[in-house]
């Protein structure tokens, strides 16, 4: 086993044992002291994906070596600047690159706010650093323009300040003005619908019910694992903004799903706490573990038994042995195979 992970198995024993002192909940009891806002969203109160295609100027030698595309984008703008430009001629010069521009429009967004933008080349520009983008509109998914970019792009620097990181992609901050409202009535909502991230009955419930206890009356209700829907009070009617700036801060407690993910090309084990195994024996290549309560048989010469069935005495002992990531990751396979695993196994 590598130094990596047994490191990484100690920290995550460490781990445990603090989570322990501080009285974790095991696999399936709720974890309390989330915020509603952090663990659901509101339907319609989303960002939305804004892309568009422009033009890096002011390279140093750097820009597109072709002029199929940006030749023939700085033709049809030399034209529309009353420059006359043959009509199927096109501008060679590696001092401008072709880009798509990409940038997220908040929700709630108002014209005149201003949104950082991704320029990213499309062409064979070696590198945007010291460019500046030219004026382009960008559009949402229904092809309406709802902002306008331009300006100096800047390209990151990595920690040693000497090179970059990807010199064809690079942000404008505050790089795009937005042009277009976009308009939601939120204010005026009678009903609205809430989405859990990771959609759980047992949340979904909790989360109704805290909702119903705060607003004193039926008002929310979990349409599935992952919805809930909330009816807007009387004395909140026309005044949506303020019943929810009080819902997303209520308390909620959180169902918590046992998992285990490893990564068996780092030795990665990412587990959570105290998730339970069943009363099996494990015999792998020349080692071989006895979860306490196993039914009783021949063993093999080397067996080596846990008083506690928990993952967490399990990858303690497996560390001890000296066993390989490949190894445990046979393991794990096995005893989910075989139902002894009380969680869901991912690997990566």
């Amino acid at each position: 086993m590598s130094i990596e992970l047994k490191q990484l198995v100690k920290s995550i024993a460490a781990l445990s044992l603090v989570l322990s002192l501080a009285t974790v909940a095991e696999p399936g009891v709720a974890w309390a002291g989330a915020k509603l806002k952090d663990v659901a969203t509101v339907k319609g109160v989303r960002e939305n994906i804004l892309i568009g295609y422009g033009i890096v100027v002011g390279l140093r030698g750097s820009g597109d070596s072709s002029a199929d595309v940006t030749g023939q984008s700085l033709s049809r703008l030399f034209g529309k600047l009353g420059l006359d430009v043959a009509q199927n001629a096109g501008v060679k010069s590696k001092n401008a690159a072709a880009v798509i521009i990409t940038a997220k429009l908040p929700p709630f967004a108002r014209v005149g706010n201003q949104i950082d933008i991704t320029v990213s080349s499309i062409g064979d520009a070696g590198s945007l650093e010291g460019g500046v983008l030219l004026v382009s509109p960008l559009r949402a998914g229904d092809q309406n323009v709802y902002a306008v970019a331009q300006g100096p792009v800047s390209i990151g620097s990595i920690a040693d300040g000497t090179s970059k990181n990807f010199p064809t992609v690079g942000r404008v901050v505050n790089g795009a003005t937005i042009e277009k409202d976009v308009d939601v009535n939120f204010a005026g909502k009678k009903n609205f619908r809430l989405a859990l991230h990771h959609p759980d009955f047992t949340t979904a419930a909790r989360v109704a019910t805290t909702i119903n206890g705060e607003l004193g009356g039926k008002f929310a209700t979990a349409r599935d694992s992952g919805t809930i829907d909330v009816v807007v009070p009387f004395n909140y009617e026309g005044n949506s903004v303020e019943l929810l700036a009080l819902l997303e801060n209520l308390s909620v407690n959180i169902e918590s799903k046992a998992k285990i993910v490893l990564n068996e090309r780092t030795g990665t084990v990412v587990m959570g706490d105290r998730i339970a195994i069943s009363p099996v024996a494990i015999s792998h290549a020349d080692l071989a573990i006895e979860v306490k309560g196993a039914p009783k048989g021949s063993k093999p010469e080397r067996v080596f038994e846990l008083k506690g069935a928990s993952v967490s005495d399990l990858v303690k002992t497996l560390n001890a042995l000296g066993t390989q990531p490949k190894d445990l990751t046979a393991i794990f396979q096995t005893l989910k195979q075989l139902g002894a695993l009380q969680a869901d196994l991912e690997i990566m």
